[in-house]
Protein backbone atom coordinates (compact mmCIF):
# COMPACT_ATOMS: atom_id res chain seq x y z
CA UNK A 1 0.00 0.00 0.00
CA UNK A 2 1.18 3.41 -0.83
CA UNK A 3 2.31 5.90 2.27
CA UNK A 4 -1.30 8.57 1.66
CA UNK A 5 -0.49 11.95 3.29
CA UNK A 6 -2.31 13.16 6.79
CA UNK A 7 -5.89 13.54 6.08
CA UNK A 8 -7.21 17.00 5.33
CA UNK A 9 -9.79 18.51 7.12
CA UNK A 10 -11.70 21.74 7.08
CA UNK A 11 -14.48 23.23 7.21
CA UNK A 12 -15.27 21.92 11.12
CA UNK A 13 -18.96 22.45 12.80
CA UNK A 14 -19.67 21.25 16.63
CA UNK A 15 -23.36 19.99 16.91
CA UNK A 16 -25.21 18.08 19.85
CA UNK A 17 -22.68 15.06 20.56
CA UNK A 18 -20.39 15.07 18.02
CA UNK A 19 -17.84 17.39 15.55
CA UNK A 20 -18.20 17.42 11.92
CA UNK A 21 -15.53 17.79 9.58
CA UNK A 22 -15.04 18.21 5.93
CA UNK A 23 -12.46 15.95 4.26
CA UNK A 24 -10.06 15.18 1.47
CA UNK A 25 -7.97 12.14 1.35
CA UNK A 26 -6.57 10.15 -1.63
CA UNK A 27 -7.72 6.94 -3.71
CA UNK A 28 -4.91 4.58 -3.95
CA UNK A 29 -3.69 5.61 -7.11
CA UNK A 30 -3.77 9.40 -5.65
CA UNK A 31 -7.43 10.41 -7.23
CA UNK A 32 -8.68 13.07 -4.09
CA UNK A 33 -11.89 12.04 -3.15
CA UNK A 34 -14.10 14.15 -0.46
CA UNK A 35 -15.64 12.72 2.55
CA UNK A 36 -17.50 13.81 5.78
CA UNK A 37 -15.90 13.17 9.25
CA UNK A 38 -18.50 12.73 12.33
CA UNK A 39 -16.86 12.20 15.24
CA UNK A 40 -18.43 12.00 18.61
CA UNK A 41 -17.57 14.39 21.30
CA UNK A 42 -19.73 12.88 24.61
CA UNK A 43 -18.76 9.16 23.90
CA UNK A 44 -15.34 7.91 23.82
CA UNK A 45 -15.04 6.45 20.35
CA UNK A 46 -16.45 2.58 20.08
CA UNK A 47 -15.20 2.08 16.51
CA UNK A 48 -15.08 3.81 13.57
CA UNK A 49 -17.75 2.99 10.69
CA UNK A 50 -17.31 3.44 6.81
CA UNK A 51 -20.19 4.01 4.48
CA UNK A 52 -19.60 2.60 1.29
CA UNK A 53 -22.49 4.39 -1.11
CA UNK A 54 -25.28 3.39 -3.73
CA UNK A 55 -24.75 3.97 -7.35
CA UNK A 56 -25.19 7.65 -7.83
CA UNK A 57 -26.27 8.42 -3.99
CA UNK A 58 -24.25 11.30 -2.77
CA UNK A 59 -22.49 11.19 0.76
CA UNK A 60 -25.15 13.97 2.22
CA UNK A 61 -28.09 11.19 1.64
CA UNK A 62 -26.41 9.38 4.96
CA UNK A 63 -25.96 12.21 6.75
CA UNK A 64 -28.83 11.62 9.31
CA UNK A 65 -27.70 7.84 9.94
CA UNK A 66 -24.25 9.37 10.05
CA UNK A 67 -25.45 11.85 12.72
CA UNK A 68 -27.05 9.11 14.49
CA UNK A 69 -24.52 6.35 15.09
CA UNK A 70 -21.58 8.98 15.96
CA UNK A 71 -23.79 10.65 19.01
CA UNK A 72 -24.00 6.95 19.99
CA UNK A 73 -19.74 6.20 20.22
CA UNK A 74 -18.97 5.67 16.57
CA UNK A 75 -16.77 7.87 14.45
CA UNK A 76 -17.88 7.66 10.89
CA UNK A 77 -16.65 8.44 7.20
CA UNK A 78 -18.37 8.57 4.29
CA UNK A 79 -17.34 9.97 1.43
CA UNK A 80 -18.24 10.43 -2.47
CA UNK A 81 -16.40 7.78 -5.13
CA UNK A 82 -14.49 9.18 -8.41
CA UNK A 83 -16.91 11.27 -10.44
CA UNK A 84 -20.07 11.58 -7.97
CA UNK A 85 -21.08 15.11 -6.49
CA UNK A 86 -18.30 16.14 -4.46
CA UNK A 87 -15.54 14.69 -5.77
CA UNK A 88 -16.28 14.87 -9.54
CA UNK A 89 -14.35 16.64 -12.13
CA UNK A 90 -16.02 20.02 -13.43
CA UNK A 91 -17.30 18.62 -16.48
CA UNK A 92 -17.93 14.62 -16.76
CA UNK A 93 -17.88 14.38 -20.26
CA UNK A 94 -14.66 13.10 -21.10
CA UNK A 95 -13.56 11.69 -17.67
CA UNK A 96 -12.99 8.28 -17.80
CA UNK A 97 -13.12 5.25 -15.10
CA UNK A 98 -13.97 2.24 -14.44
CA UNK A 99 -17.19 1.60 -12.34
CA UNK A 100 -15.10 -0.73 -9.91
CA UNK A 101 -12.40 1.96 -9.43
CA UNK A 102 -14.77 2.79 -6.80
CA UNK A 103 -14.10 -0.17 -4.86
CA UNK A 104 -10.55 -1.31 -5.99
CA UNK A 105 -9.03 2.33 -5.74
CA UNK A 106 -11.60 4.69 -3.74
CA UNK A 107 -13.15 2.31 -1.08
CA UNK A 108 -9.69 1.26 -0.72
CA UNK A 109 -8.08 4.22 0.01
CA UNK A 110 -10.87 4.83 2.37
CA UNK A 111 -10.08 1.61 4.38
CA UNK A 112 -6.45 2.36 4.28
CA UNK A 113 -6.84 6.09 5.37
CA UNK A 114 -9.27 5.00 8.45
CA UNK A 115 -8.16 1.83 9.62
CA UNK A 116 -6.17 2.46 13.43
CA UNK A 117 -4.93 -1.47 14.56
CA UNK A 118 -6.79 -0.73 18.12
CA UNK A 119 -9.95 0.39 17.03
CA UNK A 120 -12.29 -1.60 14.75
CA UNK A 121 -13.19 -0.73 11.39
CA UNK A 122 -17.59 -1.32 10.11
CA UNK A 123 -18.38 -1.30 6.52
CA UNK A 124 -21.84 -0.28 5.91
CA UNK A 125 -22.73 -0.76 2.84
CA UNK A 126 -26.04 0.51 0.14
CA UNK A 127 -26.39 -1.57 -2.75
CA UNK A 128 -23.34 -1.41 -4.81
CA UNK A 129 -21.13 -0.36 -1.56
CA UNK A 130 -21.72 -4.17 -0.30
CA UNK A 131 -20.35 -4.89 -4.07
CA UNK A 132 -17.33 -2.91 -3.23
CA UNK A 133 -15.50 -4.73 -0.36
CA UNK A 134 -14.74 -7.86 -3.07
CA UNK A 135 -12.73 -5.30 -4.88
CA UNK A 136 -10.77 -3.84 -2.18
CA UNK A 137 -7.16 -5.23 -1.45
CA UNK A 138 -7.40 -4.81 1.88
CA UNK A 139 -10.69 -6.20 3.00
CA UNK A 140 -8.61 -8.36 6.07
CA UNK A 141 -8.77 -4.53 7.61
CA UNK A 142 -12.78 -4.43 8.15
CA UNK A 143 -13.66 -5.89 10.85
CA UNK A 144 -17.44 -6.95 9.60
CA UNK A 145 -19.92 -5.04 7.46
CA UNK A 146 -23.41 -4.87 7.20
CA UNK A 147 -24.98 -4.03 3.67
CA UNK A 148 -28.20 -3.22 2.52
CA UNK A 149 -30.12 -3.62 -0.74
CA UNK A 150 -27.09 -5.14 -2.03
CA UNK A 151 -27.94 -7.65 -5.42
CA UNK A 152 -27.06 -8.62 -8.39
CA UNK A 153 -29.18 -5.86 -10.29
CA UNK A 154 -30.63 -7.94 -13.33
CA UNK A 155 -34.37 -7.11 -14.03
CA UNK A 156 -35.54 -10.52 -14.01
CA UNK A 157 -35.46 -10.83 -9.89
CA UNK A 158 -37.70 -7.36 -9.79
CA UNK A 159 -41.75 -7.79 -9.91
CA UNK A 160 -43.20 -7.32 -13.03
CA UNK A 161 -44.23 -3.62 -12.78
CA UNK A 162 -40.17 -2.81 -11.62
CA UNK A 163 -38.59 -5.04 -14.19
CA UNK A 164 -40.62 -3.25 -17.33
CA UNK A 165 -39.81 0.41 -15.91
CA UNK A 166 -36.09 -0.49 -15.36
CA UNK A 167 -35.88 -2.01 -18.94
CA UNK A 168 -37.86 0.94 -20.48
CA UNK A 169 -35.02 3.31 -18.68
CA UNK A 170 -32.05 1.38 -19.85
CA UNK A 171 -33.28 0.79 -23.31
CA UNK A 172 -35.79 3.71 -24.52
CA UNK A 173 -34.88 6.35 -21.85
CA UNK A 174 -30.74 6.52 -20.61
CA UNK A 175 -28.96 5.85 -24.92
CA UNK A 176 -30.26 9.21 -26.04
CA UNK A 177 -29.67 11.56 -22.77
CA UNK A 178 -25.76 9.68 -23.04
CA UNK A 179 -25.46 10.03 -25.83
CA UNK A 180 -26.03 13.91 -26.07
CA UNK A 181 -24.66 14.69 -22.59
CA UNK A 182 -21.81 12.62 -23.05
CA UNK A 183 -22.17 11.21 -19.16
CA UNK A 184 -25.37 10.29 -17.05
CA UNK A 185 -27.51 13.38 -16.62
CA UNK A 186 -29.08 11.21 -14.25
CA UNK A 187 -29.70 14.59 -11.83
CA UNK A 188 -32.32 15.49 -14.34
CA UNK A 189 -34.73 12.28 -13.71
CA UNK A 190 -34.15 13.13 -9.89
CA UNK A 191 -32.89 9.55 -9.36
CA UNK A 192 -29.40 10.37 -8.36
CA UNK A 193 -26.57 12.51 -9.28
CA UNK A 194 -24.85 12.42 -12.59
CA UNK A 195 -22.58 9.38 -13.48
CA UNK A 196 -19.79 9.32 -15.99
CA UNK A 197 -20.06 7.41 -19.25
CA UNK A 198 -17.84 4.30 -18.36
CA UNK A 199 -19.63 3.73 -14.75
CA UNK A 200 -23.00 3.64 -17.46
CA UNK A 201 -22.07 1.51 -19.57
CA UNK A 202 -20.53 -1.23 -18.08
CA UNK A 203 -23.33 -1.11 -15.09
CA UNK A 204 -25.65 -1.17 -17.84
CA UNK A 205 -23.99 -4.18 -19.51
CA UNK A 206 -23.44 -6.10 -16.01
CA UNK A 207 -26.97 -5.71 -14.95
CA UNK A 208 -28.18 -7.93 -18.55
CA UNK A 209 -27.18 -11.22 -16.68
CA UNK A 210 -28.36 -13.10 -13.78
CA UNK A 211 -24.62 -13.19 -12.36
CA UNK A 212 -23.71 -9.45 -13.06
CA UNK A 213 -20.14 -8.64 -13.74
CA UNK A 214 -19.16 -12.32 -12.60
CA UNK A 215 -20.24 -13.77 -16.08
CA UNK A 216 -18.42 -11.18 -18.15
CA UNK A 217 -15.44 -12.68 -19.93
CA UNK A 218 -13.49 -9.49 -19.56
CA UNK A 219 -14.03 -9.64 -15.60
CA UNK A 220 -13.48 -13.55 -14.44
CA UNK A 221 -10.27 -12.74 -11.79
CA UNK A 222 -13.10 -10.68 -9.46
CA UNK A 223 -14.47 -14.94 -9.02
CA UNK A 224 -10.65 -15.29 -7.28
CA UNK A 225 -10.72 -11.95 -5.59
CA UNK A 226 -14.08 -12.12 -4.41
CA UNK A 227 -13.46 -15.78 -2.78
CA UNK A 228 -10.68 -14.52 -0.59
CA UNK A 229 -12.85 -12.23 1.33
CA UNK A 230 -13.18 -13.72 4.86
CA UNK A 231 -14.88 -10.65 6.54
CA UNK A 232 -18.34 -10.95 8.45
CA UNK A 233 -21.10 -9.99 6.08
CA UNK A 234 -25.09 -9.21 7.21
CA UNK A 235 -26.76 -9.05 3.98
CA UNK A 236 -30.11 -7.31 4.35
CA UNK A 237 -32.59 -7.26 2.14
CA UNK A 238 -36.46 -5.40 2.56
CA UNK A 239 -38.93 -7.46 1.15
CA UNK A 240 -40.21 -4.22 -0.48
CA UNK A 241 -37.03 -3.14 -2.13
CA UNK A 242 -37.46 -4.42 -5.74
CA UNK A 243 -34.63 -3.75 -6.78
CA UNK A 244 -32.81 -6.51 -4.22
CA UNK A 245 -35.06 -8.54 -3.34
CA UNK A 246 -34.32 -11.67 -1.66
CA UNK A 247 -32.94 -13.69 -4.56
CA UNK A 248 -30.95 -10.94 -6.41
CA UNK A 249 -29.06 -10.77 -2.74
CA UNK A 250 -28.33 -14.50 -3.12
CA UNK A 251 -27.25 -14.41 -6.71
CA UNK A 252 -24.77 -11.97 -5.82
CA UNK A 253 -23.74 -12.85 -1.87
CA UNK A 254 -23.10 -16.43 -2.80
CA UNK A 255 -19.52 -15.60 -4.49
CA UNK A 256 -18.43 -13.93 -1.20
CA UNK A 257 -18.13 -17.79 -0.87
CA UNK A 258 -15.64 -17.62 2.16
CA UNK A 259 -17.08 -14.91 4.44
CA UNK A 260 -19.20 -15.99 7.28
CA UNK A 261 -22.40 -14.76 6.11
CA UNK A 262 -25.98 -14.04 7.68
CA UNK A 263 -28.86 -12.95 5.61
CA UNK A 264 -31.50 -11.16 7.11
CA UNK A 265 -34.85 -10.19 5.65
CA UNK A 266 -36.87 -7.80 7.24
CA UNK A 267 -40.14 -5.95 6.27
CA UNK A 268 -41.63 -2.47 6.90
CA UNK A 269 -44.19 -3.46 9.22
CA UNK A 270 -42.00 -4.87 11.72
CA UNK A 271 -40.05 -1.43 12.18
CA UNK A 272 -43.64 0.71 11.65
CA UNK A 273 -42.30 1.89 8.49
CA UNK A 274 -44.95 2.22 5.58
CA UNK A 275 -41.86 1.25 3.15
CA UNK A 276 -38.43 1.21 2.75
CA UNK A 277 -37.58 0.13 -0.62
CA UNK A 278 -34.65 0.47 -2.05
CA UNK A 279 -33.52 3.96 -0.12
CA UNK A 280 -35.35 3.82 2.82
CA UNK A 281 -32.87 2.01 4.59
CA UNK A 282 -31.01 5.45 5.31
CA UNK A 283 -34.32 7.69 5.76
CA UNK A 284 -35.94 8.88 8.60
CA UNK A 285 -37.74 6.85 10.97
CA UNK A 286 -35.15 4.23 10.27
CA UNK A 287 -33.40 4.66 13.80
CA UNK A 288 -35.43 0.72 14.32
CA UNK A 289 -32.75 -1.06 11.33
CA UNK A 290 -29.86 1.64 12.46
CA UNK A 291 -30.12 -0.23 16.27
CA UNK A 292 -29.88 -3.59 15.07
CA UNK A 293 -27.03 -3.16 12.93
CA UNK A 294 -25.24 -1.02 15.78
CA UNK A 295 -26.08 -3.56 18.59
CA UNK A 296 -24.41 -6.00 16.45
CA UNK A 297 -21.29 -4.15 15.90
CA UNK A 298 -20.82 -3.54 19.25
CA UNK A 299 -21.21 -6.97 19.89
CA UNK A 300 -18.40 -7.41 17.56
CA UNK A 301 -16.09 -5.11 19.02
CA UNK A 302 -13.16 -6.80 20.37
CA UNK A 303 -12.96 -6.90 24.71
CA UNK A 304 -16.30 -4.73 24.56
CA UNK A 305 -18.42 -4.86 28.14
Amino acid sequence: MPNLPPLAKTQTSNKNGFQCQSVTFQALDGYTLVGTLYTPTIHPIKANLLISSATGVPQAFYRRFSEYASQLGYQVLCFDYRGVDRSAPRQLKGFKMSYLDWGKLDLAGAIEYFFKADTALFLVGHSYGGQALGLTPNHDKVTAMFCFGTGAGWHGYMPLKEKIKVQVIWNIVFPPMVAIAGYLPWSKLKMGTDLPKGVYQQWRKWCKNPTYFFADPEQQVLHDLYAQVKTPIYAVAALDDDWALPNSRYAFMQHYKNAPMHFINISADEFGLQHIGHMGYFRKGSEQIWDKMLDTFESLIPHSS
